[in-house]
């Protein structure tokens, strides 16, 4: 079986025109290095699936909650269609292990990096409108994307959340504190580990690539905990 077969298989889709699945999982670097032409990399299918992931997502958020008002609305999508929901859809589909890479994003972990794998799945809804129309792409959108909301909806902003959260528990200028507790691996492939302290109790840590989204782990495990104690 061919890694289109595979591919085609996971997204349940056939392309009439293949050359289209292909361009959708070519990245920039892969094309440059092998001498292809601009247009054979996946950065304007990405561009066109950008414009239908949105259009799809808003409608669903429209008909799905009437009585949201639209700032609202607004959050939402954006949680939904953030690049770190759209990389956990690409993890499910395995896209990385079919995405083609320079040798040198290949070396340095390319495949499992959040940005080429959502930019690659806005690829594949900009082939697949492109192939089949819109009813395809909004299936594999409903499918992979708008799914698990709540837990992407916590996940966008933790942060803020947590601020709101511990504001109405205690008292507005309450003080949340991100420390660094570990620091590993080389400069282009570093993990961080931050610890979050409210009030000067310690509560959950988080672990990423970057201090910013290590923060933002360890203050969506913090939330966690506290909905946990307040439902026992």
């Amino acid at each position: 079986m061919s890694k289109q077969d595979i591919i085609e298989n996971a997204i349940e889709y056939r392309f009439s025109d293949k050359s289209l699945l292909q361009n959708a999982l070519t990245h920039s670097s892969y094309a440059h290095e092998h001498g292809m032409s601009y247009s054979s990399n996946n950065e304007r299918l990405e561009f066109l699936g950008d414009a239908v992931l949105e259009l799809v997502s808003s409608r669903y958020i429209f008909e799905k909650y009437p009585d949201m008002p639209e700032g609202r609305m607004t959050k939402l999508r954006a949680a939904l269609v953030c690049e770190e929901s759209l990389a956990e859809g690409a993890r499910m589909l395995e896209l990385g292990d079919h995405i083609l890479l320079s040798h040198g994003e290949q070396q340095t972990g390319g495949a499992k990096r959040d940005s080429i794998l959502s930019d690659a799945m806005e690829a594949i809804i900009g082939a697949m409108y492109l192939d089949g129309g819109l009813e395809p792409a909004a299936k594999f959108i409903s499918k992979y994307v708008l799914v698990d909301i709540e837990r992407k909806e916590m996940m966008f902003d933790p942060k803020s959340l947590l601020q709101e959260i511990i504001q109405n528990k205690y008292h507005e200028n309450t003080r949340i504190e991100y420390t660094v507790i570990d620091e590993r691996g080389p400069a282009h492939d570093k993990s961080f580990t931050v610890e979050c302290i409210i009030q000067g109790q310690k509560y959950c840590s988080g672990t990423g690539p970057t201090k910013k989204k290590a923060e933002a782990k360890a203050a969506y495990e913090t939330i966690l905990n506290i909905r946990k104690q307040q439902n026992t």
